[in-house]
């Protein structure tokens, strides 16, 4: 039985979507009506494409991460920390509290109009939008395809996710 027909998994509508998943190689559109596989030889460079897709995204995820960690510890950086004495009813027997107010030199209208939010602000674009196309990607329910969303996110997080972790344990204050 061939299963690279999409009338045989359901269609929607007559829309030719599938609605379980299959394996094959001919007749598959992906993501638009006029990119359409048909061929083993179109399947795999699809795949090997998704594939690196998806490792990206991952690199994505940490990048992101990393751009606004660097952010914070400048923010920190900027900061000057001022120590005062207030006198508070209640409070030490001399009626002093320690107060600690950190100020920072910038406005927060000047950090959201800085060179690095906007660079975070694009990354963080780029990464919705590569994330929504893996995700319709996969829902083409095309076994082949899936795989290679998968495998490309798991090697993805395999090359990446360790700095993740990383960051995490370096800045963890638990």
């Amino acid at each position: 039985m061939d299963h690279s027909d999409h009338g045989a998994h359901g269609d929607h509508g007559g829309h030719g979507m599938a609605m379980s998943f299959y394996f094959g190689h001919e007749k598959v559109e992906l993501l638009f009506s006029g990119l359409s596989i048909n061929s083993r030889g179109e399947m795999a460079g699809a795949c090997v494409a998704v594939f690196i897709l998806a490792v990206l995204y991952e690199a994505l995820k940490v990048g992101g991460e990393n751009l606004l960690l660097r952010r914070r510890r400048r923010n920190q950086k900027e900061g000057e920390v001022n120590v005062r004495y207030n006198s508070v009813p209640g409070g030490a027997a001399d009626g002093s509290v320690l107060m600690v107010e950190t100020q920072t030199h910038s406005k927060t209208s000047q950090k959201m109009l800085s060179v690095s939010h906007f660079l975070q602000t694009l990354v963080h674009m780029v990464q919705v939008v590569v994330s929504y196309v893996l995700m319709l990607v996969f829902m083409s329910y095309n076994g082949y395809l899936c795989v290679a969303v998968l495998s490309g996110a798991g090697a993805g997080y395999a090359l990446f996710g360790w700095k993740k972790a990383l960051v995490v344990e370096q800045h963890c204050h638990c």
